[in-house]
């Protein structure tokens, strides 16, 4: 019998192998971080797959001195968007898991560990997590989300993207299932948004609400510091899900809702940019 106020820990398969994809771009220094940050995980990865986008710096060989035969290095033609490097890595992988990291990001070494107990005491399979906010040139600040719970269901997910993509857990089997990341031009910037949506036609999303990463939150490689319209991009991102193969899997309500959020991008009723946030 446990004992008063005891918690038990939710029991996860000894075996769960995962998968880490880590798409790069002339970032050695950084992608030198964010790989090491993988390999002190509390919960050893069975797998590191850096997949180059065309880097001419010396990325290659920061990860070959490494000398881990858990780490492989995936080349890669310039393609200049992540979607395509993060294909590649989901098509390479060989977990029942796999995890994005972008080369830019750090993980906190219990992050895997926390989110594999996380989907096994809610039965899920798939996962993200609050972050620590990294803005260059200012260091470390806040937690990215304030007061967020979770489980995310589409309803959740469609108003407002609540997902970092350095943060994602999820089983390589829905990856599978939804196509991975969609690659059209039309999407530069928003394909995980895009994929995050199709995912929960099989899943909710877990979420740790304590900060597992560290994000860096930069206006150079965020929407939010361009110019942008918020209804063209919600368009793009809910006509998207609307046209996938994968649609039917949604059920009526689910359906109605997506139409319904889609009717409001096209009257210009979405939300501000600052509220209807675009997370790499």
């Amino acid at each position: 019998m446990l004992e008063a106020g005891h918690i038990e820990e939710p029991a996860v398969p000894e075996r769960a192998r995962v998968s880490v994809v880590i798409p790069t771009y002339q970032r050695a220094e950084a992608l030198e971080r964010a790989v090491r940050s993988v390999m002190v995980q509390t919960w050893p990865v069975h797998e590191v797959i850096v997949c180059d986008d065309g880097s001419t710096d010396d990325s290659r060989e920061r990860i070959e001195a490494m000398h881990d035969e858990r780490v492989r290095w995936s080349a890669g033609e310039r393609a200049g968007r992540p979607a395509a490097p993060r294909n590649r890595g989901i098509t390479l992988a060989t977990g029942e898991w796999v995890a994005f990291l972008d080369d830019d990001d750090e993980w906190l070494p219990t992050k895997v560990e926390a989110q594999l107990k996380r989907c096994a005491a809610e039965q899920t399979q798939a996962c993200c997590a609050n972050a620590e906010r990294v803005v260059p040139g200012q260091g470390k600040g806040s937690s990215y989300f304030q007061d967020l719970k979770g489980p995310f269901r589409l309803a959740e997910l469609l108003p407002v993207n609540r997902v970092i993509c350095s943060s994602v857990l999820v089983k390589r089997e829905v990856l599978q299932r939804t196509g991975g990341f969609p690659e059209t031009v039309a999407l530069r910037a928003l394909e995980d948004y895009a994929l995050w949506l199709r995912v929960a036609a099989f899943t909710p999303f877990s979420y740790c609400p304590e900060p597992l990463l560290r994000y860096t939150d930069s206006p150079d490689s965020s929407l939010r510091g361009k110019s942008v319209n918020i209804d063209v991009q919600r368009d793009a991102v809910l006509s998207d899900l609307r046209a996938w193969d994968g649609f039917d899997s949604f059920g009526p309500a689910e359906k109605r809702a997506i139409a319904k959020n889609l009717r409001g991008a096209r009257r210009g009723a979405g939300r501000s940019i600052t509220d209807w946030l675009f997370i790499r």
